[in-house]
């Protein structure tokens, strides 16, 4: 009889133990499906989505494969001022110097991406941080971030950054981009405020707060949800005025040369005189294209994915642990 029992109790313990992995393997699966593929399948439903996303992709492989495949630029390449199409050891013709434009074009892909990652990110960042707990705290901390944001807004961007620029001359494409976006956050960072301003009142904020949930945690579910879309588009918006600036930049001669850029690409067509012959529009055509598809991809991309932050639409394409578990006895 002992014996049964102690047979019993082990074959309960197994049966147990066997039930808590099967739970935490059905949470391990659900949030999987929650958190990771129920955003790409939301995201991949839209076709700006997968347009804007094949765009980035390709720049993306642009500036990492393409800076193996595509020897670097460098004087006597090909005939100068060769035509596009026309001689396909340099595809799309050369400069003044015999310089490929391709190459040009390809390795100046990769430190634009950085830029665009460090100054869109920095922005972005800094703005969603500042302008949410400004908002939602109030009282002293909000007058203090409000001050430093009024202080930023009243700088001049564009001195600013030349000033910067003069000064530490930076090299670094990191370094360049956020040095673009220094002050940039400052206006995104008051209309975030307003926004949270008017969502910490609503009664599910308060129905939150009433139950006991950490500022952390309604700042997570009830207050970010419903700005990213807003914060989505301006991290496009920083990520545009990051390609412009870094090219006027480097167009005006104001940051140095020392690595490849669409913006010397077009100060050299323009000061040899492409911009007043059709026969050399070509020289600048091809920057000019790179730096509008790689804006337009952005642009596409941030127009597809707000559909990510309605709850309507992700319920709707979310597959449940439930939906696809098996029956079990």
């Amino acid at each position: 009889m002992a014996e049964k029992t102690s047979s019993f109790n082990q074959s309960d313990d197994s049966s147990t133990a066997a039930g808590q992995t099967a739970s935490k393997a059905e949470i391990y699966r659900e949030w999987i499906d929650i958190a990771i593929l129920t955003p790409i399948r939301v995201a991949w439903d839209d076709w700006r989505t997968q347009t804007g996303s094949i765009i980035i992709l390709f720049y993306v492989l642009l500036g990492t494969v393409g800076v193996v495949l595509v020897e670097a630029p460098n004087q006597g390449q090909g005939d100068r001022y060769t035509q596009p199409f026309q001689d396909w050891s340099v595809p799309l013709g050369t400069n003044n110097l015999g310089e490929s434009l391709l190459s040009s074009t390809v390795h100046a892909t990769p430190p634009m991406l950085q830029m665009i990652a460090a100054g869109a990110v920095f922005s972005t960042a800094i703005a969603t941080v500042v302008g949410t707990v400004s908002g939602y705290k109030g009282g002293a901390i909000d007058r203090l971030l409000t001050t430093l944001t009024d202080i930023a807004m009243t700088i001049p961007g564009l001195p600013l950054i030349i000033l910067l620029a003069a000064v530490f001359e930076p090299t670094n494409p990191a370094v360049i981009g956020i040095l673009i976006t220094i002050n940039a956050w400052a206006g995104l960072a008051r209309s975030i405020r307003s926004q949270v301003l008017s969502l910490r009142d609503h009664s599910y904020v308060e129905a939150s707060r009433i139950m006991g949930a950490s500022t952390r945690r309604i700042l997570q579910d009830d207050i970010l949800p419903n700005i990213m879309p807003y914060v989505l588009i301006n991290f496009v918006n920083s990520a545009r005025n990051v390609i412009f600036g870094s090219v006027a930049l480097y167009y005006l001669g104001i940051l140095g040369g020392v690595h490849e850029n669409w913006g010397i690409m077009l100060n050299g067509a323009y000061n040899d005189g492409a911009i007043y012959a059709l026969e050399f529009i070509y020289w600048l055509l091809i920057p000019m294209i790179a730096i509008i598809g790689i804006s337009f991809g952005f642009v596409l991309f941030a127009q597809g994915t707000e559909k990510l932050f309605n709850p309507r639409i992700r319920a709707r394409h979310a597959e449940t642990v439930e939906d696809d578990a098996p029956y079990q006895e």
